[in-house]
């Protein structure tokens, strides 16, 4: 066995131990959980003690477990535990009760799973696989911990969905639902899917990524970034497109760094994952599907609708998916508003081709209301995540690539010179190209200081975009 990562985790007073290995004969890495440093004894008298509590457990109407209820469930844990283990000390004590109350009032030993901030995605396959996890740095890894039954993994899609006012049964055997933290779930149940019920869970991340932290994993170079950012300053209009896991609503709330603080920004998604600088002048919209009657559906082309009467200076959507909310929003850039949204498409090239082709069926000319793609893309191989191509679309719809990923090198190189980005810009804002080139200069130094001073956390990169938007040269002469 080869140990090639290890690290702590906290959930509430309980220590959790994560080692990441490599083992003969596995064809992935394995991710190892470590909860109690218990003997077998002890860990039989702390499964009696659930089976024993575990009925007691009372929900209200809407499924929601009451607070008081939960603390009363611990009372009792901490109760039974000193009655039946006598040797353990407090904190001891302490721990244990933690780990039965987690496991025995949410989704169990994947509740531990939840709080390791390293994972992306979380998959229960059936009850005879382990789960398995998508791992930051590690890409897929078997893990240790294992669902008993189909039936409790039937019992947990049916607890999650019932949290947020949703059916999964054998009549509605699919599940989109997210949990209280934000994290997005899917749920089947079988024979749908063949081998057994499913779980999936895509984390919520609770610490969002910032343009520091993409440009410092080379996700994206700081020349890119710059080009980016000089686009969405003179409210040119970006889409972000990739495949699924490409990390599209990522690069998006990156790329919400660059919004200027005194311009109203209003966003909707499905599910809400931006997480956008306090310094900004931001509303979030949600979608809503309809009640178990099929009533109080509130769809994304109904908020696309209302947000353009709310006075918005930029727009983002979380995914543009269907042909009346594409037309919807790209008539909106005609308009003049700026708009910001993330697509599947594998190239710039595919993009244009799945946007005027049925579902989508836009006319080609309508896409010049566009200034730029950002393609995203995941090597499914490594596991790394890059931007794949920036590209401008020219009057006739079609993109020009101005930067290319070269996969061997791992680097994004300049591949063609600006057609129409330049005109635009020294048309609305009367820039030379001259004065483009400086301020790309100028950009890329800033974004290289804010990694060279790790400075990660949005709020302060909120902050000193702030400051560039009302005294450059201020914050110029404090990077230099």
């Amino acid at each position: 066995m080869e140990v090639i990562d290890q690290y702590d985790i906290q959930v509430e007073h309980l220590p959790v131990m994560v080692q990441i290995s490599r083992e003969s004969g596995q064809p992935v890495p394995l991710y190892r959980m470590t909860f109690l440093d218990v003997s077998a004894d002890t860990r039989m008298v702390i499964e009696k003690i659930r089976e024993l509590l575990i009925s007691q457990v009372i929900f209200n109407i809407a499924g929601e477990l009451s607070m008081d209820i939960a603390d009363q469930f611990r009372e009792k844990i901490t109760a039974l535990m000193k009655e039946y283990l006598t040797d353990l000390d407090e904190g001891t004590i302490q721990q244990l009760t933690d780990y039965v109350s987690i496991t025995s009032l949410g989704i169990g030993e994947i509740e531990f799973l939840l709080k390791d901030a390293s994972l992306e995605e979380i998959v229960v396959n059936s009850a005879k696989d382990p789960v398995w996890v998508y791992h930051k740095k590690h890409a897929w890894l078997k893990t240790n911990i294992s669902l008993g039954s189909e039936n409790v993994i039937r019992h947990f899609s049916t607890k999650i969905g019932r949290d947020v006012n949703k059916d999964i049964t054998l009549l509605k055997p699919l599940l989109d639902a997210h949990l209280k933290s934000g994290d997005r779930v899917n749920a089947t149940l079988s024979p749908i899917t063949t081998f057994g019920n499913t779980i999936t869970i895509r984390k919520f991340a609770t610490v969002p990524w910032t343009i520091t932290d993409f440009i410092q994993n080379n996700t994206i170079s700081a020349d890119a970034a710059a080009l980016v950012w000089l686009a969405m300053q003179y409210e040119l209009s970006v889409l972000i497109i990739g495949g699924t896991g490409s990390g599209k609503t990522s690069a998006l709330n990156v790329l919400a760094n660059f919004f200027p603080p005194n311009q109203r920004i209003i966003s909707i998604e499905d599910t809400r994952e931006l997480q956008l600088p306090p310094t900004l002048h931001w509303v979030a919209m949600e979608t809503r599907l309809p009640n178990p009657e099929g009533k109080g559906e509130v769809t994304m082309l109904d908020c696309v609708v209302n947000t353009l009467r709310m006075r918005p200076d930029r727009i983002l959507v979380g995914e543009i998916r269907r042909e009346r909310e594409a037309q919807v929003l790209f008539e909106a850039m005609h308009t003049g508003h700026s708009v910001y949204g993330t697509f599947h498409a594998n190239s710039a090239e595919e993009a244009v081709v799945r946007l005027t082709n049925p579902p989508i069926n836009l006319p080609k000319i309508l896409l010049s209301s566009l200034g730029l793609y950002v393609v995203q893309n995941r090597n499914r191989r490594t596991g790394k995540r890059r931007t794949f191509q920036v590209a401008e679309i020219l009057p006739n719809g079609d993109p020009n690539i101005l930067l290319q990923l070269d996969v061997a090198k791992d680097q994004l190189r300049k591949v063609g010179d600006s057609k129409i980005m330049y005109k635009t810009l020294q048309l609305l804002s009367g820039l030379t190209p001259q004065d483009i080139e400086k301020d790309l200069v100028e950009k890329k130094k800033i974004l290289q200081w804010l990694v060279g001073q790790k400075i990660t956390d949005l709020h302060k990169i909120g902050e000193v975009m702030s400051e560039y938007y009302q005294d450059k040269k201020a914050l110029l002469a404090k990077v230099r």
